[in-house]
């Protein structure tokens, strides 16, 4: 490295590997089995994803090496018991989620469609023999899953979605438009929630690869999560085998519990970009000198990196919290959505730091903090948007709704 660290590149220094960040010593409340977790989600994660995954991103392209990777390495299962799903405590899925964003946000997209709502949907909703079908394989990743609740005109109010769902003797009859729907290009297998015309009921049903009538295209233009695919989906006049609906998914509360459970891995998955940014940034201000000396010697720049570690801190704690309430069947809804919304809110602020402290290069691929930047946007607006869970949390504390 040149003396004045100007012109050393990222990989010289060595940003955006983990540096550990535990403050607060959390890590000495983990299990073995949780521990292992952790360790085996961040050696892939700083072996196989930080050296190539800038140029998945720069391409928008799927990684389907990486995707793969992950149930090689048995890390997609968010805690569904049996059926090949790998045996995992909400800590051990927390922490798997956040490695993983730490790593790239569209594989933590990609892990939270794939478990946390097209195998949860299976396993919550299923037949034994769904559950067979898919669940082994979807946990091997030899089977890519989807899942279409979101519509062109609805998504904070997707409660009055407008697909439709016609009984025809033993078969249902979809009709409808999908929209922003994570692997609904490449999905061997897509949950799709309709409103049975009957009884004018939301229910889910499983769609399977290569059904007549189904048809999805990828949405272009998109800035974040550029490494894995959003799809508009048309459906017309879809025929969808009787053995193929969801029996356990009836209302659009069944919908909802879905939703609620990986909104806790929202919350995980922001602090994963967060620590990310924040270790981007501390190692480049130890590396990087100006007048002579590192920029970490500089008041400013301690001061942003304290406030940085405080709010990631803090952010731990938030996600330890709500996955302990999860082992204890303590956990709440509106728990889970001010958890989300806190983190996405704080990660964007680390991230913004990150991004200032890193100074030109903060803008380049190669040093990661921009890539996470972008990423954080597409997190802080799915599964919920920053007013509908203060909208939410708002009517549990005050009694009142302020919903128009």
């Amino acid at each position: 490295m040149s003396t004045d660290g100007a012109h050393a590149g990222a990989e010289e220094m060595d940003v955006g590997k983990a540096l550990g960040t535990d403050y607060m010593l959390i890590r000495d409340q983990l299990t073995e089995a949780e521990v292992d977790y952790l360790e085996r989600t961040r050696s892939y994660v700083d072996d196989e994803v930080l050296p190539v995954i800038g140029d998945y991103w720069d391409r928008a392209e799927l990684p389907w090496e990486l995707m793969r990777r992950l149930g090689e390495l048995g890390l997609v299962g968010d805690g569904i018991e049996g059926y090949g799903c790998p045996e995992m405590s909400p800590v051990a899925a927390g922490l798997v989620n956040m490695e993983v964003n730490r790593g790239d946000g569209s594989l933590g997209t990609f892990l939270g469609v794939q478990a946390g709502l097209t195998m949860r949907s299976i396993a919550m909703f299923g037949t034994e023999d769904q559950k067979e079908q898919w669940l082994p394989e979807m946990a091997r990743v030899e089977k890519i899953g989807a899942f279409a609740l979101t519509e062109p005109e609805h998504g904070s109010d997707s409660i009055a979605l407008e697909t439709t769902a016609r009984r025809d003797g033993d078969e249902w009859v979809l009709d409808g438009a999908k929209r922003w729907i994570g692997n609904g290009t490449v999905a061997d297998v897509t949950v799709v929630w309709a409103r049975d015309t009957e009884d004018d009921e939301v229910k889910g049903f499983i769609v399977e690869k290569d059904t007549p009538g189904y048809e999805a295209s990828v949405i272009a233009g998109k800035v974040p999560v550029r490494a894995v695919w959003q799809a508009d989906i048309s459906l017309e006049g879809v025929r969808v085998p009787g053995e193929n609906r969801l029996p356990g998914a009836n209302s659009f509360k069944d919908a909802g519990k879905v939703l609620a459970a990986t909104r806790n891995l929202c919350a995980w998955a922001a602090l994963g970009h967060a620590v990310a940014a924040y270790d981007s940034a501390l190692a480049y201000s130890k590396q990087r000198h100006q007048f002579g000396k590192p920029i970490c010697s500089f008041q400013l720049v301690q001061e942003k990196l304290v406030k940085m570690l405080a709010e990631v801190t803090s952010m731990q704690l938030y996600c330890m919290r709500i996955a302990r309430l999860n082992e204890e069947g303590g956990m709440r809804d509106t728990i889970a959505g001010l958890a989300k919304m806190n983190n996405t809110n704080k990660a964007r602020q680390v991230i913004a730091q990150a991004r200032d402290l890193l100074g030109g290069n903060g803008v380049l691929l190669d040093y990661h903090v921009m890539r996470h930047m972008a990423d954080i946007e597409a997190i802080h607006t799915f599964e919920g948007t920053e007013t509908i869970q203060t909208l939410i949390v708002g009517r549990d504390i005050t009694g009142v709704s302020a919903f128009a």
